[in-house]
């Protein structure tokens, strides 16, 4: 059984499904990427394995826990951490405090957890003082990863990590994930530069209309005929 098992997964939000039998899955260490057309579903397969909306049928499981019936917070006392693309700094403080509200859950010493963001990502040691609002949208990005790191997750979820940052940035913040996924942290992403994404997956699902429409590792996806033509513009 994978690390994150999420099967059959329908629903959406109120009435409307937009998710139909989707399955996704990551073993422990890997790095797995969704990517689709816009409207795919692709958010929200991700925001279904955290719990955010509600499936009809399917189930999630962590571990070789059933944590379909959890809400998201509980995830991730579980072991769970969500990126959104999106409001995923507190503007008005500084990086070090927004990354010790990462550690909202703890109660053990968080010293060595915040050394570990900052070999991650040297620029926020450097910046530390400063409010996340003042930096860069890259560096920003860093800031969230890092506050996620500090509950010490064994899954990381990544909703379109690299929106809106410059192709440099985009490829250090890849580099970046490719570390933490190294040190046995499950990586599941969401993201729009598919060629780029699958280049560093260990495993891809492209979905289409909220459905599992390509599974199979990244490297076999980016060597699809069909895949390159419809997604990845040839």
């Amino acid at each position: 059984m994978s690390f994150l098992t999420a099967e059959n997964m329908t629903g959406g939000y109120g009435a409307a499904d937009i998710l139909h039998d989707c399955t996704i899955t990551a073993e422990e260490g890997e790095i797995a990427v969704i990517v689709g057309p816009n409207g795919a579903g692709k958010s929200t397969a991700m925001k279904a394995v955290f719990g955010m909306l509600d499936i009809h049928t399917g189930s999630v499981k962590l571990d070789g826990e059933d944590i379909t019936k959890l809400s998201p917070q509980a995830r991730v006392a579980k072991g769970m951490a969500f990126v959104p693309q999106t409001n995923n700094v507190f503007p008005t403080i500084s990086v070090e405090e927004n990354l010790e509200m990462g550690a909202f859950l703890r109660e053990d010493d968080i010293s060595k957890t915040m050394e570990q963001v900052y070999e991650l990502f040297p620029i926020l040691k450097d910046k530390r003082r400063q409010n996340a609002g003042e930096l860069s949208g890259g560096q920003r990005q860093q800031v969230a990863v890092g506050r996620a790191l500090m509950t010490q997750p064994k899954l990381l979820m990544l909703d379109e990590p690299t929106a809106g940052v410059s192709p440099i940035v985009m490829d250090e913040l890849f580099d970046r994930i490719i570390e933490v996924a190294r040190s046995g942290i499950s990586i599941l992403m969401v993201e729009q530069n598919a060629r780029q994404a699958l280049n560093i997956a260990d495993k891809g699902y492209v979905l289409v209309q909220g459905r599992n429409k390509f599974t199979d590792t990244g490297e076999a996806l980016l060597a699809n005929p069909e895949v390159r033509k419809s997604f990845l513009g040839g």
